[in-house]
């Protein structure tokens, strides 16, 4: 393609509305043109790199046998029906009325449609397992988009879906995916990509991974043993124990603590150690009303992703409490002895072991110190509600080694179960011909995430740096005088029909720009090889080419020029093959 027909323009300055690197690289370059707040345009460089990856991903599903399918993006609202789904999911799910008054949604998820469109086209044992994809456009109505194309509102999304007869068909079809899902990450040139055990969430099931990118603009927090490589979403990571902070008991003391509300405020007035502490978190039930108090050691904070689903609760139904005048709770000072408001109570791992513990004590302006749980309530169950910390003991080799790191979410994997066969009423005949329901996996990657993802490690604030296999162009020819000089405008033409028949994506930038603006637009349209002509290198029969991961330049002679960048092309695919 000739430069002077690429609808792409640059710009010079960083956009002030980037605060990731990615999107400052999508504007920046002309990938991307904004339309609405997480709805974007993929402009002509953006849509010939995402061409790329959803051939990757094809490639990997096919080989796994996974068929391809197209499903509408708008459902009705029966159809959501038919899964709970329509009244559980909150308001991320857009409703709408078409013209004849029906209910219908834009879906951001095709499991209802996947089940709904493969109904009696698998009644017996004989036609299982089986599994299929599609490439197709989502909406979800983010309440708060952020970072360009890593969370946006209307995305495209590989998703797939498998059919089983039994668990340890669907956990083979799992390792299938997981290795597919492994193979598109190197491929696409970031094999730092980690799966890490994560919650099922709204999806229902009984197992997930999710594939995340480690990097600073993540917006997910991941814990990673660095010595056993134990991984997990924060949401669901554990740790094996605790070190104690009171080994000892000691006397139950109220004391008075006239004001005195928050836990920092109590360590400054008594100079206890906030782990010397515990402290309570109250929150409100929306579908049964119930309050939920929490006991967790101080220097602790609640995970609520554990505490939802530990009570079974759907994300929104459960909210931190307000305080109010009628609830009869002292609020700032709550704790487990004479507690009387009729609540669930759940007490976390962290205080399984202490001693003497600074505790409310249920009376305003007044704590206990030196509370013993076992001896002053009683035997109570603990639950793991509480977020990993750094330096906790990792649940795997026991060694006190978890990091917290960021992360971007780059695909997830779902072992499904029979939650919407069930509810769909899907089912096939056995060898016994008993009916039963098959049970599914399912299996997620954002198109455009993975884009933006790979450039947050790939590129710099002046470069895109893409892997050879997904680049909007293979060779980007730069010449310089191209308008000027007649040899250099002849060769850069002639090497610009010869790579083309040998059917490379060729860039001729055949534009009247100095050399400066031709390399800093060259940086941002990222192709892995550049080739210069220019008129000081012709008086030598060569040519410069300069590879974006190498630091220096190469001169090579015109006649070898060719298969130099022939090779050197198929160089870098292997590397990211």
């Amino acid at each position: 393609m000739l430069q002077s027909k690429l609808i792409a323009n640059t710009k010079k300055e960083w956009p002030s509305e980037a605060l990731v690197k990615s999107h400052g690289l999508l504007i920046k370059g002309g990938y991307i043109k904004q339309m609405a707040s997480g709805i974007y345009t993929l402009l002509p460089l953006a849509k010939r790199v995402t061409s790329k990856i959803e051939n990757i991903i094809r490639e990997e599903m096919n080989n796994i046998d996974s068929q391809e399918i197209l499903m509408p993006l708008v459902a009705t609202k029966k159809l959501w029906d038919m899964s709970g789904r329509y009244d559980s999911v909150g308001s991320e799910l857009l409703r709408f009325k078409d013209r004849n008054d029906v209910d219908m949604v834009l879906s951001m998820t095709h499991e209802e449609a996947t089940v709904f469109s493969l109904l009696n086209e698998a009644t017996s044992y004989q036609k299982y397992p089986f599994s299929v994809y599609q490439i197709q456009t989502k909406f979800r109505d983010e309440a708060r988009p952020r970072a360009g194309l890593i969370r946006v509102r209307e995305f495209t999304m590989k998703d797939a879906y498998s059919f089983h007869t039994s668990e340890e068909s669907l956990n083979e079809e799992y390792d299938k995916f997981y290795r597919a899902y492994e193979n598109i990450y190197r491929r696409v040139g970031i094999p730092e990509t980690v799966a890490v055990a994560s919650d099922t969430g709204m999806m229902g099931g009984n197992g997930a991974h999710e594939f995340m990118l480690l990097c600073d603009a993540g917006e997910d927090k991941i814990v990673i043993c660095k010595d056993c490589g134990y991984s997990a979403n924060m949401e669901v990571a554990y740790t094996s124990k605790y070190d104690i902070s009171s080994s000892k008991e000691e006397t139950l003391t109220k004391i008075h603590t006239p004001g005195i509300k928050t836990i920092e405020a109590l360590h400054e007035f008594t100079g206890i150690d906030i782990s010397k502490m515990g402290k309570a978190v109250i929150y409100t039930r929306l579908d049964t009303n119930e309050i939920i108090i929490v006991f967790i050691r101080a220097d602790k904070e609640v995970n609520e992703t554990k505490l939802r689903n530990f009570l079974k609760v759907d994300d929104e139904k459960l909210v931190p409490r307000k305080e109010e005048k009628e609830d009869n709770i002292t609020y700032g000072f709550v704790g487990p002895k004479n507690l009387t408001k009729n609540a669930i109570v759940v007490f976390d791992k962290s205080l399984e072991n202490e001693k003497s513990l600074v505790f409310g004590a249920n009376e305003v302006d007044y704590h206990y110190t030196g509370l013993s749980i076992k001896r002053d309530i009683g035997d109570v169950v603990y639950i793991d509600v509480a977020k990993v910390c750094d330096d906790d003991y990792c649940p795997v080799c026991n060694k006190k080694s978890l990091k917290i790191e960021k992360g971007i979410e780059v695909g997830n994997i779902f072992k499904l179960g029979t939650k919407y066969t069930k509810m769909m009423q899907m089912t096939y005949a056995d060898e016994n011909e008993k009916i039963n329901n098959p049970i599914m996996g399912c299996y997620g990657i954002g198109v455009g995430r993975l884009m933006a993802s790979v450039l947050e490690k790939r590129g710099t604030e002046s470069a895109v740096n893409w892997p050879a296999s997904i680049a909007p162009f293979d060779i980007h020819i730069c010449p310089i005088d191209y308008t000027k000089n007649e040899e250099v405008k002849v060769e850069s033409d002639k090497l610009y029909s010869t790579l083309k028949e040998k059917g490379f994506d060729v860039l001729l930038d055949d534009r009247k720009k100095s050399a400066g603006v031709k390399f800093k637009d060259s940086d941002l349209i990222g192709a892995p090889i550049r080739v210069v002509i220019s008129p000081r290198n012709l008086e030598n029969k060569k040519a410069e080419v300069k590879i974006s991961s190498e630091a220096e330049a190469n001169i090579v002679d015109l006649k070898d020029l060719v298969s130099y960048v022939t090779n050197k092309h198929e160089e870098l695919l292997e590397e990211v093959k």
